[in-house]
């Protein structure tokens, strides 16, 4: 077997292959890469050493047994025999639904959540958004502080979980999403640095030096991760990737990195004949992400839409701390805006910041099915001090208020995972960390963090306590109880509708017509002959159509069907959705 690795610094490189150590050569062709042939079978553990130091894990690693620290193994990625027949899944039409691996269940494995995958197809999602999946040290955490970009997390169960995983999805018509990390790495098991110039200090993020993707040596690293990209979608049929905080990959040079990504996704779309995409999370509401290469974009398929959730976070809660100051003074204008024109934040002035912000998105030129709408992701649960969902702060009604204006508006709906039944658990933040220094550094920080908005030490979950991963995983005993039965047959009820209605995945935003009353707390919108009504006041609301005759399709509480005079009238705490005929 052919083995080879990039360290361009290194004088001597030899590989150790089941415990055998043989002296490896320089590669004629690729300056700085070392190769060399040893009997190897799938299993079989290997690492590299320089220049006699410590043997250290393979960069490309497929596969770490014993952890981040411990020697890679060799995948044969022949042997697994799929069973699904898959054609993919696109992301127009689609429906997205973020999940944890490691609380998703109590058990926390791949194969865990497989057997669980049947509730999805009777949801009503497209997609599995899985959190990222690449080792990180000890057993429970985000995933977010992975290395080895290659590999699959050992108690999740590996790779072989993760085929099974994605044939069970396949099987259901499910499409697979995994989230994936380019903009840093993890801090404990992390050898790049090791290997070549993976990291750069010309650039800084708030994880330290930049990922190197604009200094001498980045050909290389781009490659590296265009290679892990491309590994996940041809290797585990996975269909589609979420990139991490697309804003910090700080990238100087003419050809950014997000564009050659991009295209070498579609050009492996086209070879494997089915549908691939890219959503990226980014803060900068800029349109040339997601807007085509040919249009002079960056090609991306899709992104989060935070300006979404803000407004309608603030909206449902009356919140104003932090980012969502600039959506509190009027929130049902922020609303309106961002289903009709994308973002909120299109080059005005943003409190928060302190600066103007973002640039106006051309509807004309940028499809609703670019944006993905939600009204919670891990990050806006997870990131707050007690791990708090919107099902804590706010009334069932409210809820299917908010299930309403996500699964009825013109962008991708995305939900987290037990949303659907307005699960009664946090989901708190949590890490493993064998580092004792590392732990408790962590540990401090988000109680410093925290501190700062006034909350008591003792409030702050600890990281590191396994009881703070507990809490966090769903109790699947709540969607058979009220209220919880009730706010999944919600759910189910908008997808169905979703998919049966054309006019709800039209990917025109300019065609949504948007009505509100900030005082009186209610808004209403069309979309073709969908017109969408929520009234967030606890009193009835009249509304006026503007249509004289029009069917009820789904309503939280019962509705009569509007009169000749076209009103309807809305219930409190209440959504409707109706057909004009």
């Amino acid at each position: 077997m052919q083995f080879e690795v990039w360290a361009p610094q290194a004088g001597r490189v030899t590989l150790q292959c089941d415990g055998v150590t043989r002296a490896l050569e320089r590669d004629p062709e690729r300056a700085g890469w070392w190769r060399g042939e040893a009997d190897a079978r799938d299993g079989s553990r290997y690492g590299f050493a320089l220049d006699d130091g410590p043997v250290r894990p393979d960069p490309c690693s497929r596969r770490q047994p014993d952890g981040p620290d411990g020697l890679s193994a060799v995948v044969d990625h022949e042997r697994y025999e799929w069973r699904a027949r898959w054609r993919g899944r696109p992301l127009p039409g689609a429906v997205l639904y973020e999940m944890h691996v490691g609380t998703y269940t109590r058990e926390g494995t791949l194969d865990a959540a497989a057997g669980r995958l049947g509730h999805l197809a009777e949801l009503g999602v497209t997609h599995v958004q899985l959190m990222p999946l690449c080792p990180f040290p000890g057993t429970h955490g985000w995933g977010y502080e992975g290395v080895s970009l290659w590999a699959v997390h050992e108690p999740y169960g590996g790779p072989e979980a993760l085929k099974r995983f994605v044939d069970r999805a396949h099987e259901l018509g499910l499409g697979v999403v995994l989230d994936v990390v380019h903009n840093h790495f993890g801090p404990s098991g992390n050898y790049l640095p090791v290997f070549g110039p993976y990291l750069t200090d010309r650039h800084h993020t708030p994880w330290g030096a930049a990922v190197n993707l604009d200094a001498p040596g980045s050909d290389e690293v781009r490659a590296f991760l265009i290679g892990s990209a491309l590994a996940w979608l041809r290797d585990y049929r996975i269909d589609g990737l979420r990139l991490d905080a697309v804003h910090a990959l700080v990238d100087t040079r003419a050809l950014h990195f997000l564009e050659e990504l991009s295209t070498a996704v579609d050009a492996l779309a086209a070879e494997v004949d089915r549908p691939l995409f890219l959503v990226a999370e980014t803060d900068l509401n800029d349109p040339r992400l997601i807007t085509s290469r040919d249009k002079g974009g960056l090609g991306l398929h899709a992104q989060w839409n935070d300006d979404f959730h803000h407004a309608l976070h603030t909206t449902l809660t009356g919140e104003s701390q932090g980012y969502y100051a600039d959506f509190a003074r009027a929130p049902l204008a922020g609303l309106a805006k961002t289903l009709t024109g994308g973002y909120f934040h299109d080059g005005t002035y943003s409190s928060f910041r302190e600066r103007h912000h973002g640039r106006p998105l051309d509807r004309t030129r940028v499809a609703g099915h670019r944006l993905l709408g939600y009204s919670q992701t891990h990050d806006q649960v997870g990131n707050r001090a007690q791990g708090d969902r919107l099902s804590s702060l706010v009334s069932p009604g409210l809820l299917a208020c908010a299930a309403t204006l996500t699964l009825t508006a013109p962008f991708t709906p995305m939900l987290f995972m037990g949303e659907e039944w307005a699960a009664g658990t946090p989901w708190q933040f949590f890490t493993d960390h064998t580092d004792p220094e590392l732990a408790d550094a962590v540990r401090r920080g988000r109680r410093r963090e925290f501190a700062a908005h006034g909350w008591k030490e003792e409030d702050v979950p600890d990281p590191q306590d396994t009881a703070t991963r507990d809490r966090s995983c769903l109790d699947w005993s709540e969607p058979e109880r009220e209220p919880h039965a009730r706010v999944l047959a919600w759910y189910r009820q908008l997808l169905a509708l979703r998919h049966e209605q054309p006019d709800l995945t039209d990917p025109d935003l300019a065609d949504t017509k948007v009505a509100y009353d900030e005082e009186r707390r209610w808004i209403a919108f069309r979309r073709g002959d969908v017109l969408v009504a929520v009234n967030l006041a606890p009193e009835p609301a009249a509304l006026s159509l503007g249509v004289p005759h029009a069917r009820v399709l789904a309503a939280w509480e019962p509705v009569e069907t509007p009169g000749a005079d076209g009103v309807v009238h809305v219930p409190g705490e209440s959504g409707v959705v109706l057909l004009q005929e």
